[in-house]
């Protein structure tokens, strides 16, 4: 073996990887990234990768809706409240119960009920009625609130997500397809309420 000087370059043997630490042991195929190895066994191992997905951004979301709010001067919403608040502001016409659930998806409309009592506590919607049907409106207050939280909103997550250099035609797509597979679970859930 011929010496080597110290200004020369190491060089890595022909078959060895550039980067590799000789070391560490090489990293196996490891397949989707899920939290259910055995639902991913399946004829659709990629739809366990869109739950595992969307477990993290659910409650990755819900976290950041209530400490946005906070941060924008808010009480201390649920996130299911700040759903709430914003649909009611919302192109500024009163909602009914009904409408809530309804765009919201929510099934146990009990929660919406007790949600709108809370915000309407705080000071943010008023309740009124519309013939029979009760209606939420929003108040200056939660107005006012909803404006805050979108500028926390513009400055710490769209500049983030803009960053990140994402077609919004594909982000789009991403959200169609979303829609799109909650009405499948919705459906799914029917015929599983039915067995």
């Amino acid at each position: 073996m011929a010496a080597r000087h110290d200004d020369e370059p190491l060089t890595p043997a022909p078959d060895a990887a550039p980067d590799a630490d000789p070391a560490r042991p090489a990293i196996p195929d490891i397949g989707p990234v899920v939290s259910s190895a055995h639902l991913a066994n399946s004829s659709l191992p990629a739809l366990s990768e869109v739950e595992f997905a969307l477990t993290m951004a659910n409650h990755a979301f819900q976290r950041w809706m209530v400490r946005c709010m906070v941060a924008a001067g808010g009480p201390a919403l649920s996130p299911l409240e700040v759903l709430i608040v914003h649909l009611v502001h919302h192109r500024e016409r009163p909602k009914t119960l009904a409408d809530i659930c309804l765009v919201l998806n929510i099934e146990d409309t009990h929660l919406a009920t007790y949600a709108i009592r809370k915000l309407a506590g705080h000071g943010l919607v008023a309740e009124g009625r519309k013939g029979k049907e009760k209606t939420v409106r929003i108040t200056d207050a939660g107005a006012a609130l909803c404006r805050r939280y979108g500028e926390v909103r513009e400055a710490l997550v769209v500049r983030a997500a803009r960053q990140l250099g994402h077609d919004p035609a594909d982000i789009s797509r991403v959200a169609a397809l979303l829609r799109t597979l909650s009405g499948a679970y919705d459906q799914a859930a029917r015929a599983a309420a039915a067995l």
